[in-house]
């Protein structure tokens, strides 16, 4: 059966993990984004594009994050206005005297995102809103025809696509309010890495509404972990999806396993470890996607609730109208258990 998206209204909200509770969401620089993927994509093509494009995404960023501030635009005042907490960051207040600054801080993720050691679980890779759902049932994630392809958001070079045919699947939204260090969601190998080329498309879901498989179109990196190995998380395969967006003018690798000490670049062979910071972001919103093998992992027991409410307005929702609900969670939580199912091909807590 076919299904398609509809556009319910311009109301977003998602689901606040700890409380239960719904929120209406503001998103940043909703009328601009409107303009650009429903008005100006059709009627001018070609200023679309320039806009969209690497040039113009670098410069838009530098205007809102790197000119210099007035005089009011100090730590607080910068902090206040995204309604993020600076008392978790490492630097002190006075440090954040940019909206560069404050959209890269590092964080005492070690104390404020703290992480269930059980080797068992799988943890959110960024704080960020969640949709879970499963390849074999595609139809449960659509946007216009589809959200996203794994195949084509995977590349067409990737030897291990078919691995997670009928797998589960992440999405992770990111808001420019958010912290924007990825860490990784398993421990294993890493079996490869790699930039696929694309352009610099919003992630507000007025954008994700208007252009089918969007996510597939951005500029992206691939990682791909085998957890099958010794002191994995024994998941299987696991892709690693980080999406930039309008104004990302770049995913900096800075791998590390103490804090944020000797970040490194992440190379094939290299063993992980679950929770590490991974990459950052630079400047704008952006979104992070897992792929899992079939018959793997099993999603927290909350996230599939609430993925399932009737009381929440999305602007994501399936050919039967029932809303595609996110919900908002912390870095380092957890999001899926393994199911104890080994893949036949393998290659070599309760929520905080």
């Amino acid at each position: 059966m076919t299904t398609t998206i509809l556009q319910r209204s311009f109301t977003h909200q998602f689901i606040e993990r700890k409380s239960r509770r719904v929120i209406t969401e503001k998103p940043i620089g909703d009328r601009s984004v409107h303009f650009l993927y429903h008005h100006l994509r059709e009627s001018a093509p070609a200023m679309f594009r320039l806009l969209t494009s690497a040039r113009v995404s670098s410069l838009l960023a530098f205007c809102h994050y790197d000119l210099p501030s007035n005089a009011r635009r100090n730590g607080k005042y910068l902090f206040e206005g995204i309604g993020a907490d600076w008392r978790e960051c490492l630097q002190p207040l006075s440090y954040f005297d940019s909206h560069r600054k404050v959209f890269e801080r590092q964080i005492r993720y070690w104390e404020t995102r703290p992480m269930n050691p059980r080797s068992t679980t799988v943890v959110a890779p960024a704080d960020s809103r969640i949709l879970i759902g499963s390849l074999a049932d595609t139809s449960a994630l659509f946007i216009k025809d589809k959200l996203f392809d794994a195949k084509e958001l995977l590349g067409p070079a990737c030897p291990w696509r078919e691995r997670f045919n009928n797998g589960d699947f992440a999405v992770f939204r990111l808001t420019p309010d958010k912290y924007h260090y990825n860490h990784l969601p398993v421990s294993g190998r890493v079996l490869d890495i790699y930039g696929i080329d694309g352009r610099y498309h919003s992630c507000n879901p007025s954008a994700l509404i208007a252009m089918a498989s969007l996510y597939a179109k951005n500029r992206r990196v691939v990682t791909i972990i085998d957890t099958d190995v010794t002191g994995g998380s024994q998941v299987g395969l696991v892709a690693m999806i980080e999406i930039v967006a309008l104004m990302i003018g770049d995913i900096a690798e800075a791998y590390s396993e103490e804090g944020y000490n000797n970040p490194r670049h992440l190379m094939p062979g290299m063993f992980v470890t679950k929770g590490c910071p991974k990459s950052l972001f630079r400047p704008g919103s952006s979104t992070d996607v897992l792929f899992f093998e079939a018959g793997r992992i099993s999603f927290a027991a909350d996230l599939i609730g609430n993925s399932r409410r009737h009381d929440v307005l999305s602007r994501y929702s399936n050919g039967f109208g029932r809303p595609l609900v996110e919900t908002d969670v912390l870095v380092r939580s957890t999001i899926a258990e393994r199911t104890g199912i080994k893949s036949p091909t393998s290659m070599s807590e309760e929520n905080l």
